[in-house]
């Protein structure tokens, strides 16, 4: 069974439903087919951040973009002082 991938407006449109229009998480899951925990899951993620929730495939929240940047930037560091 091939996973199914949902787009960013589907999910808020989702978690609209259970913040904003107070439909339980469970009836919300069941009108999308979608699992319950799943479901969960975004509402929690948007909860956590609104602006940043859903980046998509492939794209990191700049924060993420940030710490990356950083350890490159210190293993160069320590790397270029060993030798």
């Amino acid at each position: 069974m091939q996973r199914r991938k949902f787009g960013r407006e589907y999910k808020l449109e989702a978690v609209m439903l259970v913040r904003e229009r107070g439909v339980s998480v469970a009836q919300a899951a069941r009108d999308l087919d979608v699992h319950e925990n799943v479901l969960r899951k975004w509402v929690k993620d948007y909860g956590a951040d609104p602006a940043q929730a859903f980046p998509g495939h492939g794209q990191i929240k700049p924060e993420q973009l940030e710490i990356a940047r950083l350890r490159k930037a210190v293993a160069a560091y320590f790397a270029k002082d060993v030798i």
